[in-house]
């Protein structure tokens, strides 16, 4: 037992353990490893730059037993962190490391406040050991997590970033950049996600130096993406959403098969459509800059920046990128922006595709459509022509698409029905970009489209109302809630989805109201009831008078007929007109009798889907797919989207028909036989034969004519003779 306890002096982990199991017994041996480790500390600060392996033991040691005799190491916390705040930087780095990991023992036995090592550890980042800068990012970020995982401590969180703020305005690049990583990192985490957090990363946009810049740049346009995770799982269920079979029992007005095959189309996609709205609305999550205090002021002083500082590209890129989006989610005001970026706009200027996506994100309804309406003939008058590729001129419609869709004001008329002509374009790419600009204006302002863009007329349609500037479409009551007035038997209906015998909602009377030749729009009633269009194809209202031969008996009738027909159309406005104006007062007399239910909104939606469904009779063409639902992120993949795939080279084509035939069968003769390794018959070794080794017999089979056959004989018949 004497050889035993002699060996303890030089043996610390035995010592250590035996101390951990009897702190009492063993405290002579403790005492006297603590004067040898006052002794070697004194040494060592006379050289701090060597390294002393007996300091750097006695020092873990001392800090594994720390708890055991508080009272004996009361200073040893405070020796250690005076060494590294007064020898940091010329430190061994060994031992360096040593003195950090020990102080990180000491916070984790709660002998050392977080305040104090956490401060120390902010100091420590100008240190150049980038291992070391590495190992205390992530003991803070997991520190600060422990710290907020039961509770929130508001005052800890409130001194660590009032010290974080001024460790930004550091001059060592490194620790500034690694501070603001580490807020990055716990805004992400979900540890630090209030509002001094964004508003302390956001003045890390303004520093001087540039890293520290763009990794704050990066954090507003890269954070996001990395939101929809934590919307997904707070977001309400899909069950207040109808279905598809609820749909169908409420728009069930048609007998035939044929037509009920193609009403359930049309629902599935309108009820895609809505769901992928919703959802869309849910995961586009702009947290990080919806919580900046001042965003106008941040704004105009991160573009003020833009145009002073000369930094590269990428970097300008990055500002234009944070701007915009600030622009669009707080429908901000500024002037400069557009003539900025408009110079940009270029076919041959490098990132152009991101510099319109930008454009289409500053573009919002307060924007006035003067200041707007250059950046348009911009992208018209360099994209939008013929001596372009057809991929350049499809990109910048998309452009304009996308920018028209937040701000459809700016469009002209004129300018707008010129742009739909390209709906004939020859190559398909700049077609289907035209198409899908019609699309948009359909929605919104379809007066400004020609009559024949307008596409068919729905109730929905109709009950469009085009906004001008500045205008706010308030509403007093629900829309579609006059559909509960038309349900007399509410329990009928709740019971329909089982027995399948009753309806919901019956529309079959918005085909009757709608005749096939309304394409007058309700606004412009006067203007287009007295202009007659060669294009609205309505042959009751031709002048035929410019015909030859028509006497002036059947000009009369015509002409009577045709003020006949006028008058009649005049009256299915008005009559429509008054429809409307009906519905909205049983509108906003439902909602102001009654608390809707939820069941209550769930038929309302379900009256608005059938009311894009019901259109006019007797039309040829199909209706064109809906466009899908925008956030208010513009994707890049929506302006570069081209509705072609070419493939000039033969060896593209080669490998493409190779994917298509990978998994399938050989093509060819396929051997029937069970034994692969069997003798073949004649027949089928025939097949691999040299051709001229059997043309005598090929011939052979030849069917031969009657003469022919003739003659066959009397040669064998002679050749018999002559043998005998």
């Amino acid at each position: 037992m004497v050889r035993h306890n002699n060996q303890l002096p030089n043996n610390l982990p035995q010592l250590q353990n035996l101390i951990k199991r009897d702190p009492a017994s063993y405290k002579d041996e403790f005492l006297q490893q603590q004067r040898h480790y006052k002794s070697l500390l004194a040494v060592f600060t006379l050289r701090p730059t060597d390294f002393n392996k007996s300091l750097d033991e006695l020092v873990m040691f001392m800090a594994q037993v720390a708890h055991c005799y508080p009272g004996e190491l009361t200073t040893f916390a405070q020796e250690l962190t005076n060494m590294l705040q007064t020898h940091g930087p010329v430190l061994d780095k060994d031992m360096r490391m040593t003195f950090c990991r020990a102080l990180i023992l000491l916070r984790n036995k709660r002998l050392l406040t977080p305040t104090d090592l956490l401060s120390l550890f902010f100091g420590l980042l100008r240190s150049q050991d980038k291992e070391l800068r590495k190992f205390l990012e992530s003991h803070i970020v997991s520190d600060i997590k422990n710290l907020n995982s039961k509770h929130k401590d508001a005052k800890l969180n409130r001194n660590l970033q009032n010290f974080m703020y001024t460790m930004l305005k550091d001059n060592n690049a490194k620790a500034a950049k690694m501070s603001l990583g580490i807020m990055v990192d716990l805004y992400k985490k979900n540890i630090w996600r209030d509002t001094k957090t964004v508003n302390v990363i956001s003045t890390g946009c303004f520093s001087k130096i540039t890293k520290v810049m763009v990794a704050a740049l990066k954090f507003f346009v890269t954070v996001d993406a990395n939101d929809s995770s934590d919307d997904s799982d707070s977001s309400s269920s899909d069950d207040d959403t109808p279905n598809t079979r609820e749909v169908i029992m409420a728009n069930k007005v048609s007998k035939t098969t044929r037509k009920r095959t193609k009403n359930l189309k049309k629902v599935k996609r309108l009820v895609e459509k809505n769901k992928k709205k919703k959802k869309q609305k849910q995961c586009s999550n702009f947290a990080a800059l919806t919580l900046i205090h001042d965003p106008q002021g941040f704004a105009e002083k991160l573009f003020h920046q833009l145009e002073k500082r000369h930094e590269r590209f990428e970097v300008k890129m990055l500002t234009l990128d944070v701007v915009s989006r600030l622009i669009g989610l707080h429908q901000l005001i500024i002037f400069n922006f557009y003539p900025y970026i408009q110079r940009f706009l270029q076919p041959h200027q490098k990132e152009v595709v991101r510099m319109m996506q930008f454009v289409a994100q500053a573009s919002h309804e307060i924007v006035p459509p003067d200041v707007l309406e250059p950046v348009l003939r911009a992208l018209v008058n360099n994209f939008v022509t013929e001596r372009n590729s057809s991929d350049v001129m499809a990109i910048g419609l998309n452009a304009i698409r996308e920018m028209c869709t937040r701000a459809p004001l700016v469009m002209t008329e004129d300018l707008l029905r010129d742009l739909a002509q390209y709906k004939n374009y020859r190559e398909r790419s700049v077609m289907m970009a035209a198409k899908s600009l019609i699309h948009v204006y359909r929605s919104s302002m379809p007066h400004l489209l020609h009559k024949k863009d307008r596409g068919r007329p729905t109730e929905a349609s109709l009950e469009i109302v085009a906004r001008k500037y500045g205008e706010v479409d308030a509403k007093e009551f629900v829309s579609g809630a006059e559909i509960l007035l038309e349900n007399e038997n509410n329990e009928t209906c709740e019971n329909s989805d089982e027995s399948g015998d009753d309806e919901w909602v019956n529309v079959s009377h918005s085909e009757n109201e709608i005749s096939d030749d309304e394409n007058i729009d309700i606004e412009d009633e006067d203007e287009d009831v007295n202009d007659s269009d060669d294009d609205d194809n309505d042959d009751d209202i031709e002048n035929t008078s410019d015909a030859e031969g028509i006497n002036d008996t059947d000009q009369s009738i015509s002409t009577q007929n045709s003020t006949t027909n006028i008058t009649t159309k005049k009256k299915k406005v008005v009559s429509k007109k008054e429809q409307l104006a009906e519905k909205k007062e049983k509108a906003a007399q439902v909602s102001s009798m009654r608390i809707l239910s939820d069941e209550d909104f769930k038929r309302i939606e379900i009256a608005q889907l059938s009311k894009q469904m019901t259109s006019a009779k007797n039309r040829k063409r199909p209706a064109e797919p809906e466009e899908s639902s925008r956030g208010e992120l513009v994707r890049l993949k929506d302006i570069e989207n081209i509705y072609k795939k070419r493939k000039h080279d033969k060896q593209t084509r080669i490998d493409s028909i190779k994917k298509g035939q990978e998994g399938r069968e050989k093509f060819g003769y396929k051997d029937g036989r069970l034994n692969p390794f069997s003798s073949k018959t004649n027949r089928e070794k025939k097949k691999t034969k040299n051709f001229m080794m059997i043309k005598h017999k090929a011939k052979g089979k030849v069917k031969k004519s009657f003469k022919d056959k003739q003659i066959a004989l009397r040669n064998h018949l002679t050749k018999l003779k002559k043998m005998k």
